[in-house]
């Protein structure tokens, strides 16, 4: 079991950064307290790891063929990148990273599944498009019936808080059933595990991060995602988990990151505000295209220096 410690880890780091992602707004908000939203998210994480997570596992681990050594390397590639693009202040996704580490290992196995990458890579791009367009048509119809009711401020607050906690079960879902893949698809790929231990493996893992270290992440990052009133943010929240799930009956593990900043755009772009400014969003372009090539390059690297062997000098 030992080599699934590195893939644990990366779950745990995953769950706590990205728990943000679909309960930042609320609980930094103060709409929801932390406790209901980790507990809430990590129950929903893991159902949709065990439920909807295989179809992701399954396009990961079709992307090469590996080995033990093969599947530790590339999730030690993968934390490392997110690491090292964390404290450089750029965006990550843990799926670009995952990604990339598998086809520097492809590469050098001469196993690599070009085909299959360019539907990963297809979606990636399209993650941001369609949660704009989603929150965008999200925002039109909910808005509708939301004014018709003609609420007064405290059965307003009710409303938005109880829309908050199902569209944030809903995002943890999709999360849990999306980005599974990305903490022990290769583990399935190098025969160590089954897909159903892995999606329930992985999902716990994600778990136990959400409820051991989200709560600085969800207090603080989530007033950096998400700078919009309460319903706009129910709307985004909303966009993100129909987008990822989507992505997820697709196959394909996409960033929860890209989801939000897509829904935010989508918002923004609907009320005529400036969500996000040209450096923001530099910083973002330049995390996307990045992380996979270091990751890429990480993986290449480390499988180089553990095969470096010794060879005495002769005299």
């Amino acid at each position: 079991m030992l080599p699934l410690l590195g893939g644990i880890f990366m779950g745990w780091s995953l769950g706590a950064n990205h728990a943000a992602n679909v309960f930042g707004a609320a609980v930094s908000s103060r709409m929801v307290k932390f406790w209901t939203a980790a507990l809430i998210a990590s129950v929903f994480v893991i159902f949709g790891a065990v439920i909807s997570g295989s179809p992701g596992i399954e396009t990961l681990r079709g992307l090469t063929s590996f080995g033990i050594e093969d599947a530790v390397v590339s999730s030690v590639a993968a934390a490392i990148t997110v690491t090292i693009m964390t404290v450089f202040g750029l965006p990550v996704s843990t799926s670009q990273s995952v990604v990339g580490s598998i086809i520097g290992i492809g590469i050098l196995n001469g196993q690599f599944n070009y085909a299959g990458m360019g539907k990963v890579a297809a979606c990636w791009f399209g993650t941001p498009v369609l949660a704009a367009l989603v929150s965008i048509l999200l925002y039109k119809v909910l808005a509708y019936f939301y004014n018709r009711l003609r609420l007064n401020i405290f059965e307003s607050d009710l409303v938005i808080r109880t829309g908050m906690i199902i569209a944030g079960a809903y995002g943890a879902y999709a999360l849990g059933a999306n980005n599974v893949a990305n903490v022990t698809a290769v583990f399935v790929g190098a025969g160590l595990i089954s897909v159903f231990n892995a999606a329930l493996i992985g999902g716990l893992s994600i778990a136990l991060g959400i409820l051991t270290y989200s709560r600085p992440v969800m207090e603080t990052v989530g007033k950096k995602l998400v700078k919009l009133d309460p319903f706009s943010a129910l709307i985004v929240v909303l966009a993100l988990g129909v987008t990822v799930h989507f992505f997820t009956v697709v196959g394909v593990p996409v960033s929860t990151s890209q989801a939000i900043i897509g829904g935010v755009l989508g918002v923004g772009l609907l009320k005529g505000v400036d969500t996000i400014n040209r450096r923001t969003l530099y910083h973002i372009l330049t995390g996307w295209f990045l992380t996979p090539v270091v990751a890429c390059l990480f993986s290449i690297a480390i499988n180089y220096v553990i095969h470096l062997q010794y060879v005495p000098h002769q005299l």
